[in-house]
């Protein structure tokens, strides 16, 4: 047997986005460690209703409270790294590791690291209007040293319809990618250096090619670096 520190997912918002995060968490796990090895995980998976209606309400705490409660069950289920498996409710991220001893993988740390891995120090960020338009997302990253550029107030309400009217109900059309690539074009014009894909669901609609830029996928990132962790000590 390999041993493999567990991963604890703190998801559902959406599921969709969760669904990704446990397919790449098993395939690493599978491509790294060969034969029939597949994650040793566990998922608590929210209500993302009741979590989308305390985002409109600008409820912050209460999803903090959500969200820190889960992290408390999946310590009591023995999880030993924790995701939350969503960017926007990383506005919260204090929270939950304040909620539990279990250390919590910043997902804005993973994509710092990336950039910085390409040489680029000035993004464009892709993500929910909460992302965008607060500054938990870029203040983060600005403690890495690297700059955020956000789409214009037009594009930034395309995008944020495109997510939560299609991506998170699982429909993804060419005419949604269509209009994500022309917004990164636009962004591409103000001298950003890559695309940071800040909402999960983002990544199974745009893939690298949609523009001559280095994207960062997010979730991919997350979950690899997961992985590093929880299979250092296999």
């Amino acid at each position: 047997m390999t041993a493999t520190r567990r991963i604890g997912l703190i998801g559902g918002m959406s599921w969709e986005s969760t669904a990704l995060y446990y397919r790449l968490l098993n395939e690493g796990v599978r491509d790294r460690l060969g034969g029939h090895h597949s994650a040793d995980l566990v998922l608590r998976s929210v209500d993302f209703a009741e979590i989308v209606a305390q985002q409109q309400a600008g409820d912050w705490a209460g999803a903090g409270a959500v969200l820190g409660d889960a992290a408390r069950g999946l310590e009591a289920a023995g999880a030993e790294i924790l995701l939350i498996c969503t960017n926007t409710m990383h506005k919260v991220a204090r929270d939950v590791a304040d909620a539990s001893a279990v250390p919590l993988l910043h997902v804005v740390d993973v994509v710092a690291t990336a950039a910085q891995e390409r040489g680029v120090s000035t993004v464009g960020l892709l993500a929910t209007s909460y992302t965008m338009e607060d500054l938990f997302y870029a203040e983060r990253l600005a403690m890495h040293k690297i700059n955020t550029v956000v789409p214009d107030q037009g594009d930034r309400d395309l995008v944020h319809k495109i997510i939560f009217d299609e991506l998170v109900q699982g429909v993804f059309t060419d005419e949604s990618r269509q209009a994500m690539i022309s917004v990164m074009a636009r962004l591409c014009e103000k001298g950003v250096g890559g695309v940071v894909l800040g909402c999960t669901e983002i990544e199974l609609l745009l893939s690298d090619g949609d523009v001559d830029l280095p994207l960062f996928p997010t979730t991919a990132l997350h979950c690899a670096a997961a992985l590093d962790l929880a299979l250092s000590q296999a």
